[in-house]
């Protein structure tokens, strides 16, 4: 499905697929349903979440009994919004008309930061339609405005060019890079990822994104995930099936080494147009696993918490001293301090840390050096040194990459919390339960741990929740 005459964009999905690392293997965490509002006998593909439903491409009719075909003879794909009724139902899907519709092949589409501004994968004129059924357009990107269900005020994107394919959109979330797949003469293979940087209002030449992430086969179908990560789909060695999705990332200014989604993400056929709500929950693909091109619904059961305290470092050491002490500074005195953990110090300004947890009396003596005198318990203070209450991860900094360290909550800190689990999320896709657990990172980069704490269900069948997240850096292996 690489070479689809309308050179579809998918949007890559987060599949996560977590292998507990637990003596007992967990259950799956997601579940996959087929959309309500696929139509048999026909394409429905591409998948982009709005805030009303979901926008697709599909070669269906829109109106009457008769195909829209190309010149071709093959169906006409179009953009179609399917708004929600309720949290599982949707309405009849409307098309989403431009000037473009009913004459080319459009979509799949993207959204700038804006949400109005639509960039979209449509075909590049080189002048009259040939009836000649080797003619071919090539495919081009085009920019729009959504007024309603209409595609207004079209313009093309500057690096359309009738002689290669342009298309598959994805912009990043901060609106700054564009990424696209293409042929362009010199690439790495038949079809490779680029991107543009918007600079000064207007995109810069497309950059190659290089051979770390394309390949002698076909890259296709990039998506900017807000997390950073891009995803792409290929047909190249070493996959699943035909079109398997990987994803790469950004780390010290290069692209990483590609994944392979496993299985069932992938699938001995074509698994493509992917795309995934912010927090990974939820998400919606394409696939020719059943007879044709479907859209399903992904359903992470991955707990990840949107808010999540940052970890403290429990800091036992205090500062001392006597505000007093002005009034005997024209005199020869000794300020001895007991801290009450076996330790004393002397001066008017002292510092002292305790090893842990405590109760402890810190007492002042003055001495007179001149008379000898000695005045105890000058000032005496009971001294209450608790630990921070918080879950708490006690993990190493950094790393290299496939070193296998154990991360432990034994240090958390929650009084009268009758903790029922421990849940580690640890921000490659994987997750593990347990209050020590085993973890090894295979890719460098800058991991956020999340632990989460919960209880067992308390009067009233309320269970506590306590989240902390610590980075833990992952540096190449020597």
């Amino acid at each position: 499905m690489a070479k689809r005459i309308l050179y579809i964009i998918t949007l890559a999905l987060i599949i996560l697929l977590v292998s507990f690392q637990t003596k007992a293997q967990q259950p799956a965490i997601y579940e996959v349903i087929r959309m309500p509002f696929n139509i048999n006998g026909f394409s429905n593909i591409s998948p982009v979440i709005v805030k009303d439903g979901i926008i697709f491409c599909s070669d269906r009719r829109f109106s009457g009994l008769t195909d829209r075909t190309g010149y071709n003879g093959r169906r006409l794909y179009n953009i179609y919004l399917a708004e929600k009724k309720d949290t599982s139902a949707y309405r009849k899907p409307r098309v989403i008309q431009s000037e473009r519709t009913n004459k080319f092949n459009n979509g799949p589409l993207c959204f700038a930061p804006d949400g109005k501004t639509v960039y979209f994968t449509s075909e590049v004129e080189t002048g009259k339609i040939s009836e000649n059924k080797n003619f071919r357009n090539h495919s081009g990107i085009f920019i729009a405005e959504l007024s309603g269900t209409d595609l207004v005020s079209l313009r093309p994107f500057k690096y359309n060019d009738p002689q290669y394919e342009v298309g598959q959109p994805s912009i990043s979330k901060d609106g700054k890079y564009i990424f696209f797949a293409s042929n362009i003469p010199g690439g790495q293979g038949g079809s490779d990822l680029y991107y543009c940087e918007l600079v000064n209002g207007e995109w810069s030449s497309p950059f190659n994104l290089g051979s770390k992430v394309n390949s002698p086969a076909a890259e296709n179908y990039p998506y900017m995930h807000p997390s950073g990560k891009l995803y792409f789909s290929s047909d190249r060695a070493g996959g699943i099936g035909m079109l398997d999705v990987y994803f790469t990332s950004l780390y010290n200014g290069s692209w990483e080494d590609p994944v392979l989604l496993p299985e069932p993400v992938n699938s001995i056929s074509d698994d493509f147009a992917f795309v995934a709500e912010d927090d990974l929950q939820t998400g919606y693909f394409s696939s020719n696993r059943g007879r044709e091109d479907d859209i399903y619904q992904f359903t992470s059961k991955i707990i990840r918490k949107a808010s999540c305290d940052t970890l403290e470092e429990n800091n036992f050491c205090y500062r001392f001293f006597e505000e007093n002490s002005a009034k005997y500074d024209t005199m020869p005195f000794r300020y001895e301090w007991k801290f009450g953990d076996g330790s004393n110090s002397i001066g008017t300004v002292v510092e002292h840390c305790y090893k842990g947890a405590g109760i402890y009396t810190v007492q002042l003596d003055v001495v007179n050096l001149v008379t000898k005198e000695v005045t105890y318990n000058e000032k005496t203070e009971t001294l209450v040194v608790s630990e921070i209450e918080q879950p708490y991860i006690s993990a190493p900094d950094t790393i290299s990459a496939n070193q296998r360290i154990t991360l432990s909550a034994d240090s958390t800190n929650l009084p009268g919390w009758n903790i029922a689990r421990y849940y580690w999320n640890f921000g490659d896709e994987t997750v593990s339960v347990g209050k020590n657990v085993d973890k090894s990172f295979s890719k460098p980069g800058n991991y956020n741990i999340q632990l989460i704490v919960s209880t067992v269900p308390e009067p009233g069948a309320n269970i506590r929740e306590a989240c902390i997240s610590k980075n833990i850096i992952v540096l190449r292996q020597p």
